[in-house]
């Protein structure tokens, strides 16, 4: 799993390093000194967790971790610091784990292996398909042509960009009133979410391909485009492939 450290102290982010690389199955991939670079990195790396102080200069943790938690697929978040007082506050933010400076490296352990077995429960529900009777049938898309209704059967994959989301479908492409996150929620088992911004619908899955850089895409049947999978649900989608 991958880690961001989020502490404007120096000292304190590289303990963090040392303490994360003599776990396995964990690697820090970034690191940043206050709220706006952490955003920045998360945009970025997309780390399966934040271990984040709480008193920074600029915003504090508890308002960057509210701001984690609205974003789409947010990664988990950990708190490392040296302040007790803030706990409740902190676990309103749906934070898995707060740690108190200095931290000890089997208290690290314990949470991130607390975060990882959630990973894992998510995965699983991933694996469950949840086709409800009120699911609908058709997306419906504002067009020149009025309002459109596409079959989710013709759908691929619904990709957003900042505030758009666009669906893709055998008949072209639409943009639609929809978040990223409501579809998620009212088709999961039908689409699975391969990175922050883009879901894919499974049964069209046929492959996942790499390219000379490293980087997975996934094969959908009838249609040229490769969507990018971020390395955070490579895993995933391996998984879901062994069961359709």
């Amino acid at each position: 799993m991958e880690l961001l450290i989020v502490d404007d102290e120096t000292l304190a982010r590289q303990r963090l390093l040392r303490m994360v690389e003599k776990i396995d199955g964990f690697q820090v991939v970034a690191e940043a000194d206050n709220a706006e670079a952490a955003l920045i990195a998360i945009a970025e790396h997309d780390p399966d967790i934040v271990l984040l102080d709480i008193r920074m200069p600029g915003r504090d943790g508890l308002s960057l971790a509210k701001d984690i938690s609205q974003l789409e697929d947010p990664p988990v978040v950990i708190f490392c610091t040296a302040f007790d007082q803030y706990a409740l506050d902190a676990f309103g933010t749906n934070a898995v784990g707060y740690l108190l400076k200095p931290v000890k490296a089997e208290q690290l352990l314990q949470v991130l292996e607390k975060a990882k077995k959630l990973n894992k429960i998510q995965r699983l529900a991933v694996q469950q398909p949840k086709i409800t009777e009120n699911q609908r049938s058709h997306i419906s898309a504002k067009t020149r042509r009025g309002v459109e209704l596409i079959a989710l059967d013709d759908i691929r994959y619904f990709q957003a960009d900042q505030k758009y989301v666009t669906v893709f479908h055998r008949g072209g492409e639409h943009l639609l009133d929809e978040t990223l996150k409501e579809l998620e929620e009212e088709f999961n088992g039908r689409f699975v979410r391969i990175h922050r911004n883009s879901l894919v619908s499974i049964k069209h899955i046929e492959a996942l391909e790499r390219n000379g850089q490293g980087q997975y895409h996934v094969r959908l049947a009838d249609t040229a485009a490769r969507p990018i999978i971020s390395r955070r649900h490579v895993s995933d989608l391996k998984e879901l492939l062994k069961i359709i």
